[in-house]
C-alpha cells in the first residue's frame, strides 16, 4: 500500500469521524451533567432533515445549518423537560425522541418534496464546499507529485468542509470548558453530587438544562454536516446508527474529550476501510489497524506528555498510549522479523475478508465496547437519576 493510499484513507477517516465526534462531545456535556441521552440519533436525524430542507429552499447552507441546530435544540429541550422538570425516565425519553425523529422526518419530507421521504439533491450554495487551505493543491495529479509533507498538507489537512475544522477545534474547547472554567467545574459536580451543588446555592436545574442545550447545538452541527457536508441531501435514516456509535465512543473514551477524539477516529477509520476496500486480505487489514494504533498512540502520548510537563497530568496517564504504541509497533515492525520465510504472511494474505464484514465492523466494535471489554468505565455517579430538592 503506497503513501498516497494511506493519506486518502486517513482523509476519509477524518470526514467520517466528524459527525461521530460532534455527537460524542454532545453526549459528553449531557452525561457529565447527569443526563443520559440516547436520543443523539434522533437529534442528528432531525437536524439533518431540516438543514437539508431549508438549505435547498433558501439556497443558503448557513440558514439550513441554523434551522438544523434549532430543530436539534428543540428536541433537547423536550428531553430536558421530560427528564429534568418532570423527572421522567431519561432512557425512555431518549428512545421516544429517536422514534419521533425517525417518523417525523420521513412524513414531513414526503409532504414537502414528494420524493419518497428524501430532499432534492443539494448543490452550489446549498452545500458546504471543500475549504482549500492556502498553498494546498486540490488536484490528485498535482498532489502525487509533491513531497510527503506537501501531500499531507494538501490531501489530509486541506480540502475539508468548514464543519470538520470546527469539530476539531471544539475538542480543545470542550476540554477547556470542562476543566478550566467555573461553569465546567459546576457541570461536572452536578453529574457527581447534585445535592452538594444545590447546597452551594447553584441551580441544578439551570446547569442541567444548559448542558442539554449544548448537547442540542452539537447534535445540530453533526446532523447538518451529514446532510450538507458529507452528503448532498437528506435520505431516510441517514444517521445509520451514528448516535449509538457516538455513545459507544463516549464510553470507550471514559467521558473525556481528547480520548473521545481518538475513539471517534477509530470508528471513522473502520468505516473508511469498509467503504474503500470491498474485499481485503487479512494481512492488509491487520497492517492498517496496527498503523492506525501507532498513529493514535503516538499522538496521545505526545499530548499527555505535554500535559505532564506543564504539571497538569499524572505519569500514569502515559500507560495507555504507551501500551497502544508498543503493541502497534510490535505487530507492524516485529511481524516480518518473526516470520522471516513469509509463510505466515502468505497464509494471512490468502484469507480475504468479505465486504459485509468490513461494513459491519463499526457496529461490531460498538457491541464489544458496550459489553465491557474495553476495561472499567465508570459514568458520573448521579447520571440517569432525577434530582429532587430536599425540603
Amino acid at each position: 500500500m503506497d503513501f498516497m493510499t494511506i493519506l486518502q484513507l486517513s482523509d476519509s477517516s477524518l470526514r467520517l469521524a466528524t459527525p461521530l465526534l460532534l455527537a460524542c462531545l454532545a453526549g459528553l456535556f449531557s452525561e457529565r451533567a447527569g443526563i443520559f441521552d440516547i436520543g443523539l440519533e434522533g437529534k442528528m436525524l432531525a437536524a439533518a432533515f431540516f438543514s437539508a430542507a431549508f438549505a435547498f429552499t433558501t439556497q443558503n447552507v448557513w440558514i439550513g445549518l441554523s434551522v438544523g441546530i434549532i430543530a436539534s435544540v428543540t428536541l433537547s429541550l423536550l428531553h430536558g423537560l421530560a427528564s429534568i422538570t418532570f423527572r421522567g425516565n431519561q432512557l425512555i425519553s431518549g428512545v421516544a425522541i429517536n422514534f419521533l425523529a425517525s417518523g417525523m422526518t420521513v412524513v414531513i419530507a414526503q409532504t414537502w418534496f414528494s420524493q419518497g421521504g428524501r430532499t432534492p439533491a443539494l448543490s452550489g450554495p446549498a452545500r458546504f464546499e471543500e475549504f482549500v487551505l492556502p498553498g494546498a493543491s486540490s488536484r490528485i495529479r498535482d498532489i502525487a507529485q509533491q513531497d510527503p509533507l506537501g501531500q499531507v498538507y494538501s490531501e489530509l489537512l486541506s480540502g475539508h468542509s468548514i464543519l470538520v475544522y470546527i469539530a476539531l477545534l471544539i475538542v480543545p474547547l470542550t476540554w477547556w470548558i470542562l476543566y478550566r472554567t467555573r461553569f465546567g467545574l459546576r457541570l461536572r459536580a452536578v453529574g457527581e453530587n447534585p445535592a452538594a451543588v444545590d447546597t452551594a446555592g447553584i441551580s441544578v436545574v439551570w446547569l442541567r438544562f444548559a448542558a442539554v442545550m449544548i448537547c442540542g447545538v452539537l447534535c445540530g452541527l453533526a446532523g447538518a454536516y451529514l446532510a450538507t457536508g458529507l452528503s448532498a441531501g437528506f435520505v431516510r435514516e441517514m444517521s445509520a446508527g451514528r448516535g449509538f456509535i457516538a455513545l459507544a465512543a463516549l464510553i470507550f473514551a471514559k467521558w473525556r474529550p481528547w480520548e473521545a477524539l481518538g475513539a471517534c477516529l477509530l470508528f471513522g477509520f473502520l468505516d473508511a476501510v469498509g467503504n474503500r476496500f470491498q474485499n481485503i486480505e487479512l494481512l492488509t487489514f491487520l497492517n492498517l489497524v496496527f498503523l492506525f494504533v501507532v498513529l493514535v498512540g503516538a499522538i496521545m502520548l505526545v499530548l499527555r506528555a505535554i500535559a505532564i510537563a506543564r504539571g497538569k497530568g499524572k505519569t500514569r496517564a502515559l500507560t495507555g498510549p504507551a501500551i497502544a504504541l508498543g503493541v502497534g509497533l510490535l505487530f507492524s515492525i516485529g511481524l516480518p522479523m518473526l516470520d522471516p520465510d513469509g509463510g505466515l504472511s502468505a497464509t494471512l494474505n490468502n484469507i480475504v475478508l468479505p465486504v459485509q464484514f468490513m461494513q459491519a465492523l463499526p457496529y461490531i466494535l460498538t457491541v464489544v465496547i458496550l459489553a465491557g471489554f474495553v476495561g472499567r468505565a465508570i459514568p458520573p455517579r448521579a447520571g440517569g437519576e432525577p434530582y429532587v430538592k430536599e425540603r
